[in-house]
């Protein structure tokens, strides 16, 4: 599967360039990330034993500014992984232009075996490991599947342990008591549902209460589904790692969170009727598809029976690139990763500012500031795919491959010494 998401990672750049007026040296820099880093993380677990996990931190380019992005605990966590969503996160913050460049980082292991303490001890291992290779102005690490903001709170203390003073600003997605921002628990849901409302007209066209079907019922999913409630959507499926739950009338999402955070699955949900298997809700007749669980949830095996209008990319990378091709023959709009998702990191950029100014922005303030930035980029990227003809993802890569290849293009190319610099 990685090698997969990372060959689809660069099939992506190749078809950009064909779109874009960007100089050869600089998608030669974006063709292979700067720097890989796998250490070994030796944790004492709660029994005596001893249990050694490894780690990564890729910093994929860094033209634009410190690399910016999350770590993830999995236990199909490897260097191809991480690498493409470095690579993926390169593109989503010159999308949405911020002063950054793309990094990611994991830890191959499943977080549900580990106790408190052991994902504690991991946690503070991991940052040991890889502390020379972060910091606030090199490389600022985020949570990102299986961490959050107790994980992020307990990796900048350690930091701070190693530097010997506080460094708020090497981590973003902190409790807020250790510097996090307002707003960046829900930045992801938010952002994605201001990508929703500003494409709603051709996403849904005039419908008064368009169907969607959420896969994914996590952090960004559950909020999202919430949203989009209140809003007058008609959510009629959800589904998590454990079942899926449909009611063609639309689902009570607030009675499928209560019972989600009282059992830690939707299995024998309060409301609706659980599906054969999770994954058929990706099959569902709707007006809005969004997965947002993992990697490749789309591919050339199932896209075929995707019965949806649209399908918004609230997980990352999760429809590959022989499904593209399968969904556009159908018509089906694609809302790419790098837009719909980008609130998260578009609030990380908020939290490493307050941080820097030793400044705190109310609730308010964060939620317009993410609106305006969404809504800004999004119609962007609509505007190139109208004025090109090309697909959402197309236009969204074009957008960010040439501000970054103007940024690469800027520290010098071969044009400047060809005549000996004069």
């Amino acid at each position: 599967m990685s090698d997969d998401l990372l060959s689809d990672a660069g099939r992506r750049l190749e078809a950009a360039c064909a779109l874009s007026h960007v100089s050869d040296e600089a998608l030669a820099r974006l063709r292979q990330p700067a720097a890989s880093l796998k250490v070994s993380i030796p944790v004492r677990m709660d029994d005596g034993s001893l249990r050694i996990f490894a780690g990564y931190r890729v910093r994929y380019d860094s033209t634009r500014g410190p690399a910016k992005g999350g770590i993830r605990y999995h236990p199909r966590v490897d260097v191809d992984e991480i690498t493409t969503l470095a690579f993926w996160m390169t593109f989503k913050t010159a999308l949405m232009d911020l002063p950054f460049g793309g990094g990611k980082g994991g830890v191959t292991v499943d977080p549900k075996g580990l106790s408190m303490a052991e994902l504690e001890r991991l946690s503070r291992g991991y940052v040991a490991a890889v502390a020379d290779s972060i910091g606030p102005d090199v490389d600022i690490p985020a949570p990102d599947v299986a961490t959050n903001e107790l994980v992020m709170g307990w990796m900048a203390d350690e930091y701070g342990k190693i530097r010997r003073q506080a460094v708020p600003t090497v981590i973003t997605g902190k409790p807020l008591a250790l510097g996090g921002s307002h707003g960046r628990a829900t930045a992801t849901s938010d952002g994605a549902f201001h990508v929703i409302d500003t494409l709603r007209s051709s996403l849904v066209g005039d419908r008064e209460e368009p169907s969607v079907a959420i896969q994914g019922f996590g952090n960004a999913g559950a909020n999202l589904a919430s949203s989009l409630s209140d809003q007058g959507y008609r959510v009629v499926a959800v589904s998590d790692s454990s079942a899926a739950v449909h009611d063609a009338d639309g689902l009570e999402v607030s009675a499928l969170r209560d019972h989600k955070d009282e059992t830690g699955s939707l299995a024998d949900p309060p409301v609706g009727r659980e599906l054969s298997q999770p994954d058929d809700l990706l099959e569902l007749e709707v007006d809005l598809l969004i997965p947002a669980a993992l990697e490749g949830a789309i591919h050339d095996g199932n896209a075929g029976h995707v019965q949806a209008g649209a399908v918004v990319e609230v997980a990352n990378g999760p429809v590959t690139s022989a499904a593209d091709e399968i969904l556009d023959e159908l018509g089906v709009v694609v809302v790419p990763d790098i837009l719909a998702n980008a609130g998260g990191v578009t609030a990380s950029w908020f939290e490493w500012i307050q941080n820097r100014q030793g400044d705190r922005w109310e609730a308010e303030v964060v939620a317009k500031r993410l609106r305006k930035r969404m809504v800004r980029e999004t119609r962007a990227v609509a505007r190139v795919a109208e004025e090109r003809d090309v697909p959402l993802r197309s236009a969204a890569y074009v957008v960010a491959l040439e501000r970054l290849g103007a940024a690469m293009d800027a520290t010098g190319t071969s044009a400047i010494f060809s005549d000996g610099g004069g």
